[in-house]
């Protein structure tokens, strides 16, 4: 990971420019580090929220989506059965891998918790074998989950009834739950998302980190914390603070991300006949 970083960080250097999938607030340090070293650096983020700004409800674009997975989206019917903030969003996005072990022990916490959850479980979500889970706990959760191969995220995270998310801390999930203003567990797989959920939980104060080692007993309180405890009401109200920055970041026409994403364009434009 560190090579690819520093060859890809080494070709960078040649570009026009380099767009980021973040919003200047978030990631404001950092950017102003790459901009000493780089090629201008623009945020355009999320960008998630500013496709949903340009693309009409009821379109053909929007009915198309961006996912090559199906989604189930009867989760979204029976979230509107929930009272707010009351449902635990557990996904590992289309990537991540555990043990059965692992899958089990995530199993019995959220059991324990007694909270209501939505998990999506992958066919392949363990490694080398079907994601098999136990009959028992399908029977002790009966009424209070709902289990789905694939979801639409966006619109789970936005849901008034999610109060928080267990997440691998994809770089997606990650901004996608921050847009939302909902907290997160965070148990990072590979690549980057280590330091995605460093950032989560001692940056930007949106997250509780738990072990690699998957404990039931570790689940079940820090779901408990993140949705009754006071440090999960203060990383609620964190995360609703860099909602809002988002949402700002987006606006048309003065949002930091559209000033940047239009700056990019005249600045391509420009190259482009230069060019010509």
């Amino acid at each position: 990971m560190l090579n690819f970083l520093v060859r890809e960080t080494d070709r960078s250097k040649r570009a026009s420019a380099i767009i980021l999938n973040t919003f200047d607030d978030l990631d404001h340090d950092i950017i102003q580090a790459m901009q000493s070293i780089l090629p201008p650096v623009y945020s355009i983020g999320p960008l998630h929220l500013l496709g949903n700004r340009e693309i009409e409800e009821g379109s053909e674009t929007e009915r198309l989506g961006s996912n090559l997975w199906r989604e189930e989206t009867v989760c979204l019917d029976w979230l509107d059965t929930k009272a707010r903030n009351s449902v635990v969003y557990v996904n590992f996005g289309s990537i991540t891998v555990m043990t059965a072990k692992q899958l089990v022990e995530f199993a019995w916490g959220l059991a324990a918790s007694r909270k209501e959850f939505l998990w999506v479980i992958r066919p392949d979500l363990v490694a080398g074998e079907e994601a098999v889970i136990p009959t028992e706990f399908l029977k002790e959760t009966e009424g209070r989950r709902m289990l789905l191969s694939w979801c639409p995220q966006e619109k789970v995270l936005s849901h008034p009834a999610v109060g928080g998310f267990l997440t691998h801390n994809g770089w997606n999930s990650t901004l996608e739950s921050i847009s939302a203003g909902v907290p997160m567990v965070c148990w990072p797989f590979f690549a980057e998302q280590q330091t995605n959920a460093k950032f989560c939980c001692d940056e930007w104060g949106v997250g509780m980190e738990i072990g690699e080692d998957v404990k039931r007993e570790e689940i079940e309180a820090v779901v408990r914390e993140l949705m009754d405890g006071e440090k999960g009401k203060k990383l609620r109200e964190k995360a609703e603070e860099w909602r809002r920055l988002a949402e700002k970041a987006t606006e048309d026409p003065c949002g930091s991300s559209v000033v940047n994403f239009e700056t990019v364009v005249i600045l391509l434009g420009k190259k482009l006949r230069d060019a010509l």
